[in-house]
């Protein structure tokens, strides 16, 4: 059977296991040597596509590859770049085709959320009406957690387990210095439209008075008025007050707390600040003295924390791309299928792009407590399977061991192409 070349690229904002659905992809190429030739990295994503900026992984050791499923970050570069409209910038797609034949390049994983599947989906669609043989999978990746279908989001199960921890630290401190010093804390997390990440800050804490002691969801209303009655009730009866809040935590008419009025590449409104935000509330209503803290880059690229099961999986839905591609599969992606809770299992499954494409999963009503400020158990039985095990990265001199890539280019056949 004739060998063809297949193109692996990363997009949006990364995760401290991207690397190793990396790892699976492209080890599962090299196993299938007798259909897959060499596999290109698009350098920066799907820009890597557009500029012909390619990396050839095949100058990488089996080592090197091994390693990236220990390395955060985006090994070959990401991006926010979305595609636009394919009706009217047909160019840009044309575009990837050309790149494609030059290299003879017909498998495309596309790695990262929902606007990746869509612009995977575009991708298939168009190589069947230019009539050119492309297979295109998509590999799931958020931090997130809101991508349908697929039970959980690579990248979400080490964000939660990384929260949770440094939730249940930092109530630690607080505890222990609130009767002379700092009454609340606030940690501000990731998750624009849903609480998926919040809410696995509650899992540092189950029962009476045990922190946080409020979640601040974006799937529920901000009431100012009620959320201070809560703190300070929290701070009156426990001594100190704990908040892990959405950065994308929003009032009734839709308004962040905290929106900068800038948009992203994808049109996303550019968040953050709502800690800080939420705070300065606190002291002005309440007076308490207060600590706030944004997790940022740190939720999204502790490696060294890093779920068992969130490794596992990430690296799986890589190998499972492969598997769809070389079966003939297209305009699909690797499903995370929960089989049991209790004991937990999973297995991967697939699902058509057309279903699942710009598309977000929120947080069911029935997984947000009554009160609107904290979890359920049906929540808690849902999140906690997905923080379990530890897989710890190689350590050399006291600092986690990464992959360090030659990132070798591939000769450019094409005219420039400007974005």
């Amino acid at each position: 059977m004739a060998q063809h070349n297949a193109f692996y690229a990363q997009s949006g904002g990364v995760t401290a296991v991207i690397n190793a659905s990396a790892c699976g992809v492209i080890e599962a190429c090299r196993r299938h040597d007798d259909k897959i030739g060499k596999v290109y990295a698009g350098h920066n994503g799907i820009i890597g596509a557009l500029t012909e900026d390619l990396i050839d992984v095949s100058q990488e050791s089996d080592e090197t590859i091994a390693a990236l499923r220990h390395t955060p970050g985006g090994a070959f570069g990401s991006c926010r770049y979305k595609l636009k409209d394919i009706e009217t910038h047909r160019a840009q797609y044309e575009r990837l085709i050309e790149v494609f034949k030059a290299h003879d390049i017909r498998y495309f994983f596309y790695n990262g959320g929902g606007d990746s599947a869509d612009t995977c989906l575009k991708v298939s669609q168009l190589s069947e009406k230019m009539g050119y043989p492309l297979t295109a999978i998509h590999v799931p990746k958020t931090v997130d957690n809101d991508l349908p279908i697929t039970d959980n989001s690579p990248g979400f199960g080490s964000v939660a387990k990384y929260i949770a921890t440094s939730t249940l630290e930092a109530s630690l401190d607080i505890a222990s210095m609130c009767a002379t010093s700092t009454k609340v804390f606030v940690l501000e997390v990731m998750g624009r439209h849903a609480g998926w990440i919040a809410a696995a800050g509650a899992l540092a804490g189950e029962g009476e008075g045990q922190p946080p002691h409020l979640v601040i969801f974006p799937e529920v209303a901000f009431d100012r008025k009620a959320v201070m009655a809560r703190v300070d009730e929290a701070v009156k009866n426990y001594g100190y007050c704990v908040i892990v809040v959405s950065e994308g935590a929003r009032y009734e008419d839709g308004t962040f707390l905290a929106d900068s009025g800038n948009t992203d590449a994808f049109g996303h409104r550019q968040l953050g600040g709502v800690a800080p935000t939420l705070a300065g509330m606190v002291k002005q209503d309440l007076g308490y003295k207060y600590h706030w803290a944004v997790a940022d880059y740190l939720q999204r690229a502790a490696r060294h924390l890093a779920s068992k099961t969130d490794v596992d999986q990430a690296y799986a839905v890589g190998e499972k791309a492969v598997e769809l591609a070389v079966a003939g599969e297209n305009a699909m992606m690797p499903t995370i299928d929960r089989v049991s809770e209790s004991p937990y299992a999973w297995e991967i499954g697939a699902a058509p792009l057309s279903e699942i494409a710009n598309q977000e999963k929120f947080m069911p009503k029935d997984f947000i407590r009554e009160d609107g400020f904290g979890i359920t158990e049906a929540c808690r039985r849902y999140l906690s399977p997905l923080i379990q095990g530890e897989d710890f990265p190689p350590f050399d001199n006291g600092l986690p061991r990464v992959a360090h890539l030659k990132l070798a280019r591939v000769e450019r056949k094409l005219p420039t192409f400007t974005l």
